[in-house]
Protein backbone atom coordinates (compact mmCIF):
# COMPACT_ATOMS: atom_id res chain seq x y z
CA UNK A 1 0.00 0.00 0.00
CA UNK A 2 1.48 3.55 -0.86
CA UNK A 3 1.05 6.53 -0.06
CA UNK A 4 0.06 10.61 0.16
CA UNK A 5 3.47 12.20 0.96
CA UNK A 6 2.91 16.16 1.56
CA UNK A 7 5.84 18.12 1.89
CA UNK A 8 5.12 20.91 3.86
CA UNK A 9 8.74 22.74 3.29
CA UNK A 10 8.47 26.48 4.31
CA UNK A 11 10.32 26.93 0.62
CA UNK A 12 7.39 25.02 -0.88
CA UNK A 13 5.03 27.00 0.62
CA UNK A 14 6.13 30.14 0.27
CA UNK A 15 6.25 29.61 -3.13
CA UNK A 16 2.76 27.78 -3.71
CA UNK A 17 1.75 31.28 -2.48
CA UNK A 18 3.24 33.27 -4.68
CA UNK A 19 1.50 30.89 -7.39
CA UNK A 20 -1.94 31.49 -5.71
CA UNK A 21 -1.33 35.15 -6.11
CA UNK A 22 -3.56 36.43 -9.20
CA UNK A 23 -1.05 38.86 -10.16
CA UNK A 24 1.73 36.42 -10.69
CA UNK A 25 2.66 36.86 -14.45
CA UNK A 26 3.25 34.40 -16.29
CA UNK A 27 7.57 34.56 -16.49
CA UNK A 28 7.14 34.23 -12.76
CA UNK A 29 4.86 31.53 -12.35
CA UNK A 30 6.81 29.45 -14.86
CA UNK A 31 9.72 30.02 -12.72
CA UNK A 32 8.04 28.88 -9.36
CA UNK A 33 6.40 26.06 -10.96
CA UNK A 34 10.00 25.24 -12.09
CA UNK A 35 11.54 25.74 -8.53
CA UNK A 36 8.65 23.82 -6.63
CA UNK A 37 8.55 21.03 -8.78
CA UNK A 38 12.36 20.79 -7.79
CA UNK A 39 11.78 21.12 -4.40
CA UNK A 40 8.90 18.29 -4.15
CA UNK A 41 11.45 16.32 -6.55
CA UNK A 42 13.54 15.90 -4.15
CA UNK A 43 11.55 14.28 -1.63
CA UNK A 44 10.03 12.18 -4.29
CA UNK A 45 13.52 10.85 -4.99
CA UNK A 46 14.71 10.13 -1.38
CA UNK A 47 14.49 6.56 -1.55
CA UNK A 48 17.17 5.99 -4.25
CA UNK A 49 18.94 3.38 -3.00
CA UNK A 50 23.07 3.96 -2.67
CA UNK A 51 25.45 1.86 -3.32
CA UNK A 52 29.45 2.58 -2.11
CA UNK A 53 32.28 3.18 -4.14
CA UNK A 54 35.80 4.48 -3.56
CA UNK A 55 36.92 7.79 -5.44
CA UNK A 56 40.03 9.22 -5.16
CA UNK A 57 39.92 12.67 -3.72
CA UNK A 58 42.82 15.07 -4.11
CA UNK A 59 43.94 14.09 -0.86
CA UNK A 60 43.24 10.79 -0.55
CA UNK A 61 40.86 7.72 -1.45
CA UNK A 62 36.96 8.04 0.02
CA UNK A 63 34.51 5.03 0.17
CA UNK A 64 31.45 7.15 -0.69
CA UNK A 65 27.90 6.53 -2.08
CA UNK A 66 26.41 6.81 -5.30
CA UNK A 67 22.73 5.98 -6.86
CA UNK A 68 22.74 2.48 -7.67
CA UNK A 69 20.38 0.40 -9.97
CA UNK A 70 17.46 2.56 -9.85
CA UNK A 71 16.54 4.46 -13.23
CA UNK A 72 13.97 7.03 -13.47
CA UNK A 73 11.58 8.57 -15.80
CA UNK A 74 9.45 11.63 -15.87
CA UNK A 75 6.44 11.56 -17.47
CA UNK A 76 4.49 15.20 -17.95
CA UNK A 77 0.84 15.18 -18.43
CA UNK A 78 0.23 17.79 -21.00
CA UNK A 79 0.50 19.93 -21.20
CA UNK A 80 0.71 21.83 -17.70
CA UNK A 81 3.30 19.09 -16.92
CA UNK A 82 5.55 20.45 -18.92
CA UNK A 83 6.68 23.51 -16.67
CA UNK A 84 8.03 21.02 -14.26
CA UNK A 85 10.33 19.32 -16.48
CA UNK A 86 13.17 22.03 -16.29
CA UNK A 87 13.28 21.70 -11.90
CA UNK A 88 12.74 18.01 -11.99
CA UNK A 89 15.66 17.21 -15.03
CA UNK A 90 17.88 20.03 -13.10
CA UNK A 91 17.60 17.46 -9.79
CA UNK A 92 18.07 14.27 -12.08
CA UNK A 93 19.82 15.25 -15.26
CA UNK A 94 19.95 11.10 -16.78
CA UNK A 95 16.86 10.62 -16.45
CA UNK A 96 14.44 10.08 -19.70
CA UNK A 97 11.21 11.99 -20.57
CA UNK A 98 7.86 10.56 -22.10
CA UNK A 99 5.00 12.91 -22.80
CA UNK A 100 1.34 12.15 -22.33
CA UNK A 101 -1.77 14.14 -23.19
CA UNK A 102 -5.14 13.14 -21.81
CA UNK A 103 -8.46 15.25 -22.75
CA UNK A 104 -10.82 15.77 -20.16
CA UNK A 105 -14.25 15.46 -22.12
CA UNK A 106 -17.82 16.25 -20.48
CA UNK A 107 -16.51 18.46 -17.47
CA UNK A 108 -13.96 15.98 -16.60
CA UNK A 109 -15.95 12.95 -16.14
CA UNK A 110 -14.39 11.38 -19.32
CA UNK A 111 -11.16 11.19 -20.61
CA UNK A 112 -9.42 10.66 -23.62
CA UNK A 113 -5.57 9.62 -24.54
CA UNK A 114 -4.51 11.72 -27.74
CA UNK A 115 -0.71 11.11 -27.22
CA UNK A 116 1.53 8.78 -25.86
CA UNK A 117 5.36 8.47 -26.72
CA UNK A 118 7.25 6.75 -23.85
CA UNK A 119 11.19 5.40 -23.47
CA UNK A 120 11.65 2.12 -25.04
CA UNK A 121 13.01 1.45 -21.75
CA UNK A 122 10.65 2.12 -19.57
CA UNK A 123 9.49 -1.11 -18.34
CA UNK A 124 13.04 -0.61 -16.56
CA UNK A 125 12.51 2.08 -15.52
CA UNK A 126 11.00 3.55 -11.89
CA UNK A 127 8.61 6.36 -13.15
CA UNK A 128 7.44 9.78 -12.13
CA UNK A 129 4.46 11.60 -13.70
CA UNK A 130 4.01 14.57 -13.15
CA UNK A 131 1.30 17.17 -13.20
CA UNK A 132 0.92 20.83 -11.58
CA UNK A 133 -2.69 20.43 -10.17
CA UNK A 134 -4.33 17.00 -9.48
CA UNK A 135 -8.05 17.70 -9.39
CA UNK A 136 -10.51 15.20 -10.32
CA UNK A 137 -7.94 12.66 -10.53
CA UNK A 138 -9.35 11.25 -13.67
CA UNK A 139 -6.67 12.68 -16.29
CA UNK A 140 -3.93 11.43 -13.44
CA UNK A 141 -6.05 7.36 -13.29
CA UNK A 142 -6.32 7.45 -17.13
CA UNK A 143 -2.53 8.82 -17.48
CA UNK A 144 -1.47 5.88 -14.71
CA UNK A 145 -3.29 3.47 -16.85
CA UNK A 146 -1.53 4.11 -19.22
CA UNK A 147 1.85 4.16 -17.88
CA UNK A 148 1.32 0.39 -16.37
CA UNK A 149 0.54 -0.74 -20.21
CA UNK A 150 4.31 -0.61 -20.89
CA UNK A 151 5.12 -2.88 -17.98
CA UNK A 152 6.06 -0.01 -15.63
CA UNK A 153 6.29 -1.46 -11.77
CA UNK A 154 7.22 1.47 -9.65
CA UNK A 155 5.20 4.55 -9.98
CA UNK A 156 5.09 7.87 -8.46
CA UNK A 157 2.31 10.51 -9.53
CA UNK A 158 3.74 14.14 -8.45
CA UNK A 159 2.20 17.56 -8.25
CA UNK A 160 1.85 21.00 -6.61
CA UNK A 161 -1.76 21.42 -5.49
CA UNK A 162 -4.53 18.71 -5.09
CA UNK A 163 -8.12 18.38 -4.06
CA UNK A 164 -9.29 15.84 -1.46
CA UNK A 165 -11.19 14.09 -4.30
CA UNK A 166 -7.96 13.94 -6.76
CA UNK A 167 -6.14 12.02 -4.09
CA UNK A 168 -8.93 9.82 -3.29
CA UNK A 169 -9.29 8.83 -7.11
CA UNK A 170 -5.90 7.83 -7.17
CA UNK A 171 -5.47 6.03 -4.15
CA UNK A 172 -8.99 4.22 -5.10
CA UNK A 173 -7.66 2.90 -8.42
CA UNK A 174 -4.41 2.93 -8.39
CA UNK A 175 -3.47 2.22 -4.58
CA UNK A 176 0.31 1.37 -5.24
CA UNK A 177 1.23 4.44 -6.43
CA UNK A 178 2.66 7.11 -4.00
CA UNK A 179 1.23 11.21 -4.49
CA UNK A 180 3.98 13.23 -3.34
CA UNK A 181 2.22 17.02 -3.17
CA UNK A 182 2.57 20.89 -1.71
CA UNK A 183 -0.52 21.30 -0.66
CA UNK A 184 -3.76 19.49 -0.48
CA UNK A 185 -6.99 22.50 -0.99
CA UNK A 186 -10.32 22.37 0.28
CA UNK A 187 -11.93 20.59 -2.78
CA UNK A 188 -12.99 21.58 -6.51
CA UNK A 189 -15.81 24.14 -7.37
CA UNK A 190 -18.97 23.66 -10.06
CA UNK A 191 -16.31 23.50 -12.82
CA UNK A 192 -13.79 21.35 -10.92
CA UNK A 193 -11.44 23.91 -10.33
CA UNK A 194 -9.26 23.23 -7.34
CA UNK A 195 -10.40 25.70 -4.78
CA UNK A 196 -8.84 28.39 -3.72
CA UNK A 197 -5.73 26.73 -5.99
CA UNK A 198 -3.76 28.50 -8.62
CA UNK A 199 -6.27 28.96 -11.23
CA UNK A 200 -5.50 26.92 -14.65
CA UNK A 201 -2.02 25.89 -14.70
CA UNK A 202 -1.68 25.30 -18.32
CA UNK A 203 -2.78 28.86 -19.12
CA UNK A 204 -0.93 30.52 -16.45
CA UNK A 205 2.53 28.78 -17.76
CA UNK A 206 2.22 29.68 -21.01
CA UNK A 207 0.14 32.85 -20.52
CA UNK A 208 -2.74 31.93 -23.33
CA UNK A 209 -5.78 33.31 -20.75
Amino acid sequence: MAGLHLIEHPLIQHKISLLRDKNTGSKEFRELVSETAMLICYEATRDLPLKEVEIETPVAVAKTKIISGRKLAFVPVLRAGLGMIEGVTKLVPAAKIGHIGVFAKDNEHNTEKYYCKLPDDVSERDVIIIDPMLATGKTAVSAINEVKTFGVKHIKFMCIIASPQGIAAIEKAHPDVDIYCGVMDQGLNENNYIIPGFGDAGDRIFGTK
